[in-house]
């Protein structure tokens, strides 16, 4: 599979949903298989929280694949001897694409806490400048999972003409109080640590012992991403063997699992692009802008798949089903499948085998 890593740079403004202004900005970007001379199978793939723009394949030197390579790979799901796919890093990120740790034009200074607050729609606004630059005013479809099928949504309703397939996974019309809760403690905890500074730390200060704040509230969202019974089935109570039971600080399984999974995930991604990101998902409303959810939605032209996950407690099921009943209401072409699935929010990314044939069969749908 053919890979290759972009950044394109952009001097010209983003003017962003809150009446800023982003002046220069970058967007970093990723490609897999070839463009037809028609351009007519072009996929374009949005992502999650903790995602970026390498979704697919392996950089070389590495033993980790891109995040959604059980998806996306000649003979996959989406598959790349047939589709040119793009994958797009957000703005906000830490990734390559413009975000609060990027210098702030003129300045070499990043802009931390100047940065200004972004939302899903200032997301595709500048995801749309990008393809437009490279040509591309059209695309076959565009696929995504939880903040990714948020993306998704949110270009079928500003771009109706845009695509011919919106297939979005585990995502909802407007994040719920729950979640926006869950999302708090990641924020508070990184905020309260001594060593963020008021997001005044210099760039790199945790690539090595990563920012505990940023473990700690990434606890919170694993808790969120997976459910009981995943956990039950993963871990149950089984007890680390080398900790005493009456110990203090003894640890269980998924303890164990938790420490190890986020001390990770802090060495890696930046705390402030992690709170930016965090408040676009808070905001995300398809509704803002337009008079009603319903008016939002009846712009939609596109064929839109929508896949729910019994298990996921971070985006319940019944809120994609309030978008397809709207759909159903408007006459609008779509489908609503609800995988039945005990992983939780993130059978999206691991349990790909219940899905894939259903995105294969809609990508191929006339």
């Amino acid at each position: 599979m053919k890979i290759e890593t972009k950044t394109a740079h952009f001097s010209s403004p983003l003017y962003l949903e809150s009446g800023r202004i982003l002046e220069p900005y970058d967007i970093t970007y990723e490609t897999y298989g070839q463009m037809n001379e028609a351009k007519d199978n072009i996929v374009l793939v949005a992502h999650a929280l903790s995602g970026s723009h390498h979704a697919a394949g392996l950089y070389e030197g590495d033993r980790k694949p891109g995040w959604w390579d059980g998806l996306i790979g000649p003979g996959k799901g989406i598959d790349t001897d047939k589709y040119f796919v793009i994958a797009t890093n957000v703005i906000g990120s830490c990734f390559g694409s413009t975000g609060p740790m990027s210098p702030q034009y003129p300045s070499e200074e990043p802009y931390r806490l100047k940065f200004p607050v972004v939302t899903i729609k200032d997301m595709i606004r500048a995801q749309k400048q990008l393809l437009s630059s490279l040509g591309i005013h059209h695309v076959r479809a565009i696929v995504g999972g939880s903040m990714g099928g948020m993306q998704a949504l949110q270009f079928a309703v500003d771009y109706p003409n845009f695509a011919d397939r919106v297939i979005v996974l585990a995502a909802t019309y407007a994040t719920r109080p729950w979640t926006i809760a869950f999302n708090k403690v990641a924020m508070e905890a990184i905020r309260k640590d001594p060593r963020f500074a008021n997001g005044n730390y210099a760039k790199g200060a945790f690539e090595e012992e990563g920012l505990d704040g940023l473990a700690i509230g990434r606890i919170a969202g694993h808790i969120s991403y997976l459910s009981p019974r995943s956990m039950e089935e993963k871990f149950g109570r089984n007890y680390v063997a080398t900790d005493g039971l009456f110990e203090l600080f003894g640890r269980y399984e998924v303890e164990r699992y938790m420490e190890y999974n986020t001390a990770n995930f802090a060495r890696n991604f930046d705390p402030l692009s992690y709170l930016y990101i965090v408040k676009a998902i808070n905001t995300f409303n398809l509704s803002r802008g337009y008079d009603s959810l319903h008016d939002a939605v009846s712009r939609i032209k596109a064929h839109v798949d929508l896949i729910s996950f019994s298990g996921d407690y971070l985006f319940f099921p019944e809120e994609m089903a309030h978008i397809a009943r709207m759909l159903e209401r408007g006459g609008q072409s779509h489908t609503y499948t609800e995988v039945q699935s005990d992983y939780g929010h993130d059978a999206f990314l691991v349990e790909i085998d219940k899905f894939d044939d259903h995105i294969r069969a809609s990508l191929a749908a006339g």
